[in-house]
């Protein structure tokens, strides 16, 4: 009886099987300047609680998750209650004054045009985080809000994403927890040297730069 064992090279036409592109971005100050919105609700927050709050600093560190940051200005107890409101407030006071920032749109067509998934995984909450996608007319393949750091891996992973871009050491630490390339860009909080420190893959200055990036990394996989 003839042998049913083939060796690879019998077919050398076909190759292993490679997942479909997939690449995931954050959102605050990697897609949206969020700033604008964001001091906005915080001066209203202030203004409602009578709590005193340094709109100026807080813009200055957006990526951690709202808790973080609301438990520089309120005791432990209210916290919780700030940030409930700060969701319920957002959508009248941040969405209009946020903006894209460069390259934002165009990087995530680059994806669709390679017949990629573009998805966004943001420690924001994710209602809010769709309205400024639609306000701004972005539209990636798939939102997941309410992740930060390593806990965004956990979606990355989830969705077969080979690459998620970011502005923060945390997306970098969220890239590595799921075994994605990440790429950083430094339009947000950090700059290059503690992106690379913190392990990001590649470091660009904005967006701008992502869809040739993302057309030669492509290349490459699938070569």
């Amino acid at each position: 009886m003839a042998s049913t064992d083939q060796h690879p090279d019998q077919y050398p036409d076909r190759r292993p099987l490679r997942h479909p592109l997939t690449v995931g971005f954050d959102l605050d100050m990697t897609l949206v300047d969020s700033r604008p919105g964001i001091a906005a609700a915080y001066r209203a927050l202030s203004a409602e609680t009578g709590v005193p709050i340094d709109v100026d600093l807080v813009v200055s560190r957006i990526g951690p998750p709202l808790e973080t940051e609301l438990a520089h200005w309120f005791p432990a107890d209210r916290v919780a209650a700030a940030a409930d409101r700060y969701r319920e407030i957002y959508p009248d006071h941040a969405i209009a004054p946020s903006t894209a920032l460069p390259g934002a749109r165009e990087s995530v067509a680059a994806v669709r045009a390679l017949g990629g998934r573009a998805l966004v995984v943001t420690a924001k909450y994710e209602p809010n985080a769709k309205l400024h996608l639609a306000h701004l007319g972005i539209e990636p393949d798939t939102v997941v809000g309410w992740l930060w750091a390593e806990a965004k891996g956990e979606a990355l992973r989830e969705h077969g994403a080979q690459v998620y871009v970011g502005d923060h050491t945390g997306d970098v630490r969220g890239a590595r927890a799921a075994g994605a390339l990440s790429v950083a860009v430094t339009t947000g909080p950090c700059d290059a040297a503690e992106l690379r420190t913190a392990g990001a893959d590649v470091v660009l200055e904005d967006l701008t730069g992502f869809p040739a990036w993302l057309a030669a990394f492509e290349a490459a996989r699938v070569a």
